[in-house]
């Protein structure tokens, strides 16, 4: 028997194809009932669905039909979450109507009702490709949107539990965007909607004091980020308490700045014999500072005369040392498809890579001709740079390399740091690369004060979407409460392009300008 699927949701009529009683009685559709009822069990003993509140949706995952098209199971509403039975459960189509309605149950049982959730679910669905959404009520989700309340971000960084969440690493920023709570559910589907826009990395979204929306690929993904949005909420919390800042590399005191109202303004003031001129000027202060290395924060020449020659001359003593292994294997994958491109494109320098049949040997000196051709021609491409990334990694570790940086980037750093001012690193460097540079350098270890890195694969530097998309990742208001740092011309035109506040580094070693170039110049960053 065919189940008929033109049903009224939200007071529209979707349609889908017929979808058999055979399918709705399937051992995958069981499956998934089961395990809605199971996690919303463990979800009410995390306090995450008490009172009837909260949800949890997923897909029926069948590998024949594509995931837009597969069925969705959705818990009800107003319903104790922990005593939920498999038959409870709505089950609509892809679109969003409803196939399946579960039976009413006898006094004091409420007629059922589908999910108040159910639009901010169906828009993960179908804005990210979601594999499951859960919301949950869980104290922990509400309390960290009132510390603030006029935040529109929860920001975080340099905790463990961060690399639980799809695309963050440990020393990545986390960026959750905070929505205004409302009287009803379905009310929140617009703002819901901007913020999954404004912030496209994100896999979660806050509503100030209520709750929070998480979703993955998979009922795994969505479950295991969950945990870990709980856990990072409850550390911010209590870290808080203690008067730390969790969103700060080295989560110390809260910093109360002595003329600063906020980081948001800043007070140029003038100093003599130790008192303050009292004719200073209020300033916008940058949210967010973003620095290239080369030419900005180190010298040119540490990089073509020091990392640059290291590579090269230990790239056949590495490719020999770490042959076997799955990392290097896949340096060598990465370096073959681009000779191969390069090869076509008849890039000068560029020799085959022979098969795996000719011996370990062979490989390994036709790819220490490409590397050497590739630096010599200081390529910005993936390929050099993961294993260049490698080959300093042995070099930090064995002490024969020590990072450099200009002597005002340390109290710079820390001044910034103490304001409570985001900075971050985009180098065509890996993010490994840069992490080695910052992690050792003639001041120490300097990553305390960064907040993140950025490399390549967000784009070229000297591209406009480049800036587009960092400017997405770190959620701010507007570009221009980015500040970029950089020797290159080409570089701060294109983050001026994209909007962001943009000032051009004169170091030691650096090249000219053109005429006219029309950008603020800095000698030292003392002077931003």
């Amino acid at each position: 028997m065919a189940v008929p699927t033109a049903v009224a949701v939200n007071g529209g009529l979707l349609k889908m194809g017929s979808v058999s009683q055979a399918y709705l009685e399937s051992k995958a559709v069981k499956e998934t009932r089961s395990l809605i009822s199971e996690l919303c069990r463990q979800f009410y003993n995390l306090g995450w669905v008490s009172g009837t509140g909260g949800s949890i949706t997923m897909k029926v995952h069948d590998s024949c039909i594509p995931k837009p098209q597969q069925l969705i199971l959705m818990s009800p509403s107003g319903v104790q979450k922990e005593r939920m039975e498999p038959d409870d459960m709505y089950i609509l189509s892809g679109e969003g109507s409803i196939v399946s309605s579960p039976s009413p149950k006898p006094y004091p049982h409420k007629p059922p009702k589908c999910s108040d959730c159910a639009p901010l679910f169906m828009k993960a669905y179908h804005m990210r490709g979601a594999g499951s959404v859960i919301h949950s009520h869980g104290m922990e989700s509400c309390l960290v949107t009132m510390i603030n309340p006029l935040s529109k971000e929860f920001r975080i960084t340099h905790m463990e539990m961060i690399k639980g969440i799809q695309g963050h690493g440990y020393y990545d920023e986390l960026v959750v965007p905070i929505i205004e709570n409302t009287a009803y559910e379905n009310e929140l589907t617009d703002s819901l909607v901007k913020a999954i826009e404004a912030y496209p990395k994100t896999t979660a979204v806050l509503v100030r004091n209520h709750g929070i929306y998480v979703w993955g690929d998979s009922w795994i993904s969505a479950k295991t980020q969950a945990e870990c949005y709980h856990y990072l909420f409850d550390a911010a919390i209590k870290l808080h308490q203690l008067g730390l800042d969790w969103s700060t590399p080295d989560h110390g005191p809260i910093q109360n700045v002595k003329g600063f109202s906020s980081v948001n303004r800043r007070i140029n003031v003038s100093t003599k014999a130790g008192t303050v001129d009292s004719n200073y000027k209020l300033e916008p202060y940058p949210r967010c500072i973003v620095l290239d290395i080369e030419g900005t924060t180190t010298p040119i020449s540490f990089v073509m005369d020091v990392l640059f020659p290291y590579a090269r001359d230990n790239v056949g003593r590495h490719l020999s040392a770490t042959y076997d292994s799955a990392e290097t294997q896949d340096d060598i994958k990465l370096l073959r498809s681009q000779v191969e491109d390069d090869l076509k494109q008849g890039i000068s320098g560029a020799v085959p890579i022979p098969s795996e049949v000719a011996g370990k040997e062979a490989v390994i000196a036709s790819l220490v001709a490409n590397v050497e051709a590739m630096i010599k021609a200081d390529r910005k491409i993936p390929a050099l740079k993961q294993l260049q990334g490698h080959i300093w990694r042995t070099g930090f570790e064995n002490n024969e390399l020590e990072g450099v940086v200009f002597d005002d980037v340390p109290e710079a750093l820390e001044k910034w740091h103490a304001l409570g001012i985001k900075v971050y690193i985009y180098s065509s460097g890996s993010r490994l690369a840069q992490r080695l540079i910052f992690g050792n350098t003639n001041y120490g270890d300097l990553r305390k004060y960064l907040s993140g890195f950025f490399d390549t694969a967000v784009g070229n530097k000297r591209e406009t979407r480049s800036y587009v998309e960092i400017t997405e990742s770190l959620g701010v208001d507007k570009p221009s409460d980015i500040l970029f740092l950089t020797d290159v011309y080409q570089e701060a035109t294109a983050a001026k392009t994209a909007g962001l506040e943009a000032i051009i580094s004169v170091r030691p070693g650096n090249g000219p300008l053109p005429e006219n170039h029309g950008f603020k110049t800095v000698n030292s960053f003392l002077e931003v």
